[in-house]
């Protein structure tokens, strides 16, 4: 078999160079900043995280230990006037290397900015009055309402242009502590200028009787628990079978490194696998690049939610503190991380992401009839994984990494659906309904994620295939053949594809360079799962700005640059950034450093078995190896043990 050149198996290295932040070094970001930046009082830290090295710096730190500089990315808002910088900060030298106003931009809101945005909707005299048409008490009403803000949109109000908006939207819980989504204010909607610290109006559409639902399923609420579930105990007496230095990991013949930012959240890099003594690359960097999420309700309250979770709420920022024995079981090993907030201080993030070890069944089995032998496998999978609360929903972000040389990456969804009241007498045509006068609107969740492959070697292609009959006539006599036909994707506006499981379709990255024991190029293979089609109208806002839900499936030229689905400020924007953006240029594709892009979407109908909350529902893909290995790479699994079953 031809390869490409070997990359050493090094010991496993800490303090690597694609390793997150440290809280000092985004500590001595930060005071360079005030210091060099000549900033007024008004500054906000949107984001300070890790620039990552280049590929070749990378290279060099792999062949000779040449230890590239430690920089920091940071993205500021100056309040005072409204301007968006980008910098670039060495946290070694303490320098500031780069400083960029940006124009016409907003940048993603932050945590504090959407707490100012409900005690700025709370004092307002118009929003008592709209609480007091409702028949509410305002002193008593007040401590149970919740707003959540949503970032605004642009659907082309020349009022709003030129400003930090915010749009906030209106529950109250049935007692405190309850469950705020049971009670809708329906029709209630602040607009708030956030940099300005003022709310510009509050609308009201109209009364709507509030629901009498509870809603509640906290376990000291809801009545005596089962007692029919008798303990199940996940153990490892010789402990995991993965080692951990610092952020880099190796499992069963995997490397990876892991990594986590305030913009994406769990970031993995130089994905590869140990292979005859070679360790083989096969990603340089996998992330979710984005994630909206539109809502099918045209009502004045609903239409705008639709929101962008990576480029307007930072999921990073919003990551869970995982606890063993409740996200995750067995032996857990976990990654903290470091962010920070709008004021410069460092967040410290603990066990923001879990790994661990599971088993998943068989992994081969074969029962051979003539002599009665059977040889079985049990396989089992590193799952490493982070879960974020934005708002209303939980999202579990997972990627799994399986004996046979099988990536799958899954997200799990589940958390409260968002919910309005509506008249006696309707029935909603773009919800359904969940109880007496409250129901939840009909909505999507489209997920982006980029992966940036380096399969044996920088330079790939990608085709894509898909299975077609035979036509009638002697290759095909009696009607039964079918073949498999692929296409090369040889430029940027060929490679952009639509999922097709009736065929059988998937794409195939190749690196044409290196062959296997066939003489056929090495392949990982993309396999789509579930998915769905956009459902807003092409000239709508929602389509305009989230582009890259158009199509599943994007290849682009590599750029260090492009590494978000709708760009790198979809807050506000009109629409066309990202993908749609990236592949103007029509860049070469065959034969190149290439990064594909694949786009999903899980279908919301909601069911009243989603309520009061939703019980977790899957979405996800697999990159399969398609000629990456000479033969089954699981052969040397040994055999379980004969205590496998009692």
């Amino acid at each position: 078999m031809q390869t490409n050149s070997p990359i050493s198996p090094t010991a496993v290295n800490a303090n690597h160079p694609l390793d997150p932040l440290s809280g000092a070094e985004i500590a001595a970001a930060v005071s360079v900043l005030r210091e060099k930046g000549e900033f007024g009082p008004g500054l906000r830290f949107i984001s300070v995280m890790l620039r990552e090295p280049s590929k070749s710096e990378l290279h060099a730190f792999d062949a000779h230990g040449d230890v590239p500089d430690r920089r920091a990315a940071a993205i500021l808002l100056d309040r005072d006037s409204g301007s968006t910088f980008e910098a670039v900060v060495d946290v070694g030298s303490a320098e500031l290397v780069r400083l960029k106003q940006v124009e016409d931009v907003q940048p993603a809101i932050m945590v504090e900015e959407y707490e100012e945005c409900e005690q700025l909707i709370k004092g307002h005299p118009d929003f008592h009055a709209a609480l007091e048409r409702r028949g509410l008490d305002l002193e008593e009403a007040l401590d149970l309402v919740t707003i959540d803000p949503v970032p605004a949109g642009n659907y082309g109000v020349p009022e709003e242009e030129g400003r930090r908006l915010a749009r906030a939207q209106v529950w109250i819980r049935p007692v405190p502590g309850g469950n705020s989504y049971a009670r809708p204010l329906e029709g209630i909607i602040g607009l708030v200028d956030l940099a300005a610290g003022e709310v510009i109006r509050i609308d009201d559409h109209g009364v709507v009787p509030i629901p009498k639902e509870v809603g509640e399923f906290r376990a000291s609420e809801v009545g005596p628990m089962r007692d029919d579930i008798k303990a199940l105990e996940i153990t490892q007496p010789d402990g995991p079978s993965f080692t951990v230095a610092g952020n880099e990991v190796a499992w069963q013949g995997w490397r990876l490194h892991v990594g986590f930012n305030a913009r994406e959240g769990l970031v993995l890099h130089r994905i590869g696998f140990e292979d005859g003594g070679r360790l083989r690359p096969i990603l340089h960097r996998a992330s979710y690049s984005e994630m909206v999420v539109p809502y099918g309700d045209p009502s004045p309250s609903r239409y705008i939610q639709g929101p962008f979770d990576f480029g307007e709420n930072l999921v990073g920022t919003l990551a869970n503190a995982l606890e063993l024995g409740c996200d995750c079981l067995g032996e857990i090993h976990y990654f903290s991380s470091n962010v920070s907030n709008s004021a410069g201080e460092v967040v410290h993030m603990p066990n923001v992401i879990c790994m661990h070890e599971e088993d998943i069944g068989l992994l081969w089995k074969h029962w051979d009839f003539r002599n009665g032998e059977t040889e079985v496998r049990r396989s089992r999978r590193l799952v490493v994984s982070s879960i974020s609360t934005i708002g209303n929903y939980d999202y579990g972000f997972f990627w799994y990494f399986y004996q046979d040389g099988t990536i799958e990456s899954e997200v799990k969804l589940t958390g409260i659906v968002s919910t309005g009241a509506f008249q006696p007498g309707e029935d909603p045509r773009h919800g359904t309904p969940l109880a007496e006068g409250l129901y939840a609107m009909h909505h999507q969740h489209f997920f982006n994620v980029r992966l940036d492959f380096d399969l044996d070697g920088e330079n790939n292609s990608v085709y894509e295939v898909h299975s077609e009959p035979t036509p009638p006539g002697p290759e095909n006599p009696y009607g039964n053949a079918f073949h498999v036909e692929k296409r090369l994707l040889e430029s940027e506006s060929q490679a952009q594809g639509v999922v097709d499981q009736l065929a059988a379709r998937s794409w195939l990255v190749v690196n044409e360079n290196v062959t296997n024991s066939t003489g056929r190029p090495v392949a990982y293979r993309l396999v789509p799962g579930h998915n769905v089609q956009s459902f807003a109208q092409p000239d709508s806002s929602r389509a305009k700005r989230a582009g890259f839900i158009s199509k599943q499936v994007w290849v682009t030229q590599y750029d260090p640059t492009e590494l978000y689905a709708a760009g790198d400020y979809p807050n506000q924007h009109p629409g066309g950034a990202g993908l749609p953006e990236y592949v103007a240029a029509n860049r070469n594709l065959a034969d190149d450093d290439i990064v594909l892009w694949y786009t999903f979407g899980s279908h919301h109908v909601v069911r009243l078995e989603d309520w009061p909350i939703m019980p977790v529902t899957t979405i996800g893909f697999e990159l399969r190896p398609d000629g990456f290995f000479d033969r089954n790479p699981t052969l040397d699994v040994p055999p379980p043990s004969a205590e496998c079953a009692h």
